[in-house]
């Protein structure tokens, strides 16, 4: 266990085009958002979990979930979601960053935490690692650890939207500033979709928690793939679905 304060924020908000209110729909009966903060729990590393949010009305149903899931919550700007992890990092005193999203519910606490381990083990000589910088894991599963000082670099230097927006854009557009690692997993399996931003994809989520969530046992990646190995079916569901790109 690291004695580094590790914290993972979460962004989430209500609003999206193409599925609004996305991290609230839900999945047997609870929030999409319960189960990733239940994953983030199980992780050897984490010692923070913060919802990183905006102050708009309709977020104040997701700072209310934060509460009940027994977590810190911060709410920040709506269109500058670099300065709001930003300003949550610096409020929570945090050494080491651990960014997910809350449309990622399939995202597994084992993953979380080989790219953290991947991190930790080699902050000496890496500013940030993920698992998608090369992709080869399915999307949906990606997961970025950086330091506190690397994002305060990125929130001083960057100033493009785009980059604004999408909070570490600027860090892995200059392999020339900062010092990128990227955990590869044993095979390409980035033609996967395992994200959510549209019907399709909530359908498909649902049906996976469906034949494997029993119990409140959370699943591991495996166990995701060997379901699509017997049921090859269900990826059918939301295969047709492209998706957005950073500046779109």
């Amino acid at each position: 266990m690291s004695y580094i304060k590790n914290g993972a924020i979460d962004q989430a908000s209500m609003g999206s085009t193409r599925l609004p209110g996305k991290v609230l729909r839900h999945i047997l009966g609870k929030p999409m958002m319960w189960y990733l903060v239940e994953c983030l729990k199980k992780s050897q590393f984490i010692n923070e979990i913060i919802i990183a949010t905006t102050a708009e009305e309709a977020d104040n149903s997701i700072i209310a979930l934060a509460q009940r899931c027994k977590v810190k919550s911060f709410s920040g700007s709506e269109e500058d979601v670099l300065d709001r992890f930003f300003q949550a990092s610096k409020r929570n005193k945090l050494k080491v960053i651990v960014r997910i999203c809350s449309d990622c519910p399939l995202l597994t606490t084992e993953v979380i935490d080989k790219v953290i381990k991947y991190y930790l083990d080699h902050k000496e000589d890496l500013d940030y690692v993920s698992n998608f910088l090369k992709p080869s894991y399915p999307l949906g599963l990606g997961v970025e650890v950086f330091s506190t000082e690397t994002l305060e670099r990125c929130w001083a230097e960057a100033k493009e939207p785009y980059q604004r927006e999408h909070v570490t854009a600027y860090i892995y557009e200059h392999p020339n500033l900062f010092r990128l690692g990227n955990v590869r997993y044993n095979r390409d399996l980035s033609h996967l979709r395992l994200t959510v931003d549209t019907k399709e994809d909530l359908r498909f989520v649902r049906e996976v928690y469906l034949r494997l969530y029993k119990d409140g046992r959370h699943f591991s990646m495996g166990d995701i793939l060997n379901l699509f190995k017997k049921e090859p079916k269900l990826l059918k569901i939301n295969s047709h679905i492209k998706q957005k790109g950073l500046r779109d």
